[in-house]
């Protein structure tokens, strides 16, 4: 996802939030869902870590395309995910995805 699409997201986004993870969503005009990840140096200093933390997310993303709907979709990394680990990470973006999957079926009113 390019910064055009971020910005598109964060205009009217659909929330999904844990203590460690906020996941943006919003309907986009293509036939499956995009991901866009940021994981703030702020928030987990060494780069080692933030790359796994996003390998995480991507393979996690992977593995739940297939059941969400046309979604633009941002994860974002809160304080504290650097101390999750991978198991425990993997299970709360599993959680997520469910949610905003059910969110963005809703109809909006």
């Amino acid at each position: 996802m390019t910064p055009k699409n971020f910005s598109f997201v964060f205009e009217d986004a659909i929330p999904a939030v844990s203590q460690h993870i906020t996941i943006l969503a919003r309907h986009n005009e293509l036939d499956t869902a995009r991901l866009g990840i940021t994981v703030p140096k702020k928030k987990v200093k060494n780069a080692s870590d933030r790359n796994q933390i996003k390998r995480i997310v991507r393979e996690s993303f992977r593995l739940q395309r297939h059941q969400l709907p046309n979604v633009d979709i941002i994860v974002i990394a809160k304080h504290g995910i650097g101390k999750m680990d991978n198991k425990a990470l993997a299970e709360q973006l599993e959680k997520l995805w469910r949610k905003i999957s059910k969110r963005c079926e809703q109809p909006t009113t």
